[in-house]
């Protein structure tokens, strides 16, 4: 069965901890979107979003970051712009979206127009716990997967290059992903992460246990990797699961309150494998999969985070990224499940 589409998006994150930061990450934003091949209205757009969730961050946030994800599938191209602070919190979610109330200084109208220049616009806040905006741009209409897919991939602080990746594969009845974490961080470790990337678009039609084999031959001249493939079968709602080494694999079932943890070998991907087995759960149709490396660690809980699971999958990996990233490693997390629709929702 041939997998007809397949994207991995590219990362940039920039800190905003004071008033000299929104604009350069204004400037990286629009370079992004040029890159995408966006038209100059629709970079005017990017740009004026990530001003005002860049200001709001240093203004009411108390500094923080934007997470910039750009993603080109054939002809068409998408761009998530992700606002990430720590701060008290929107104790009014409707207010803010109210024109009117702007904050001082931004290029806008505030929330309310990023809401009404994004596509898909959805906001997390928790009480002294900070806030995630997700606002997404798209030039047209992405081709409807049967899952939609979110996720963030950021490197060590220290780093530029990120030595963690992860990629999506779809058609109409099934959905592949991979989560791949270079030995390390680093340079090497994104060489790592690069070939394992370039060998799953070549071999994601093959079963799980069968990319991994190939990932294997394929990272042999590389330090090597924890490697990890999940294959959702729609029709048969199945999930299969072939992991090596430290990535975790988690299916949730909301509608029953239930998760589980899938199984992975000890080894690393293009060095050491001992043993490569395939593992198969159930998928309910209402299910959620999250895939994240070591950068993250293994004792989050989204009961803690009342409503979440309603929002965008990359929105949900943020507020994990935010939260339960171990800082001194890269860190990727990746979301799928079903789609909510390109709707506005705070």
């Amino acid at each position: 069965m041939e997998i007809t589409l397949f994207a991995y998006p590219t990362f940039r994150t920039v800190p905003v901890d004071d008033l000299s930061q929104p604009g350069e990450a204004r400037r990286i934003a629009s370079a992004m979107a040029g890159n995408l091949s966006f038209n100059e209205v629709q970079r005017g757009q990017v740009e004026i979003i990530v001003t005002e969730l860049a200001m709001n961050i240093v203004i009411h946030g108390g500094g923080g970051h934007v997470i910039l994800s750009g993603q080109r599938f054939k002809n068409k191209s998408r761009m998530d712009i992700i606002a990430v602070d720590r701060g008290h919190g929107i104790a009014n979610v409707g207010a803010a979206l109210e024109d009117g109330f702007s904050t001082a200084g931004t290029a806008g109208t505030g929330l309310g127009a990023v809401s009404r220049l994004a596509s898909l616009f959805e906001i997390f806040t928790q009480p002294d716990n900070g806030t995630v905006v997700l606002a997404r741009v798209s030039d047209r209409p992405i081709e409807q997967w049967p899952l939609s897919v979110g996720g963030v991939s950021i490197p060590l602080a220290s780093e530029r290059a990120c030595g963690d990746a992860f990629a999506t594969a779809q058609s109409s009845s099934r959905s592949v992903f991979m989560v791949a974490d270079g030995l390390g961080h680093g340079p090497e470790a994104a060489e790592a992460a690069t070939a394992s990337l370039e060998a799953f678009e070549k071999y994601r039609a093959d079963s799980p246990a069968e990319i991994i084999e190939q990932l294997h031959g394929a990272m042999k001249s590389t330090r090597g990797a924890a490697v990890a493939v999940a294959d959702i079968r729609h029709d048969l709602g199945l999930v299969t699961y072939c992991g090596i080494g430290n990535i975790a694999g988690v299916v949730l079932m909301p509608e029953d309150g239930l998760s589980r943890n899938m199984i992975s070998h000890n080894g690393i991907v293009g060095h050491q494998m001992n043993h490569v087995a395939e593992f198969t759960y159930p998928w309910p149709p209402k299910a959620k999969l999250i895939m994240h490396s070591d950068g993250l660690n293994n004792h989050w809980n989204l009961e803690s985070y009342p409503g979440l699971l309603n929002k965008d999958p990359a929105l949900i990996a943020a507020v994990l990224y935010r939260d339960q990233s171990r800082k001194g490693d890269d860190a990727t997390v990746l979301v799928a499940g079903p789609r909510n629709g390109e709707v506005k929702a705070a």
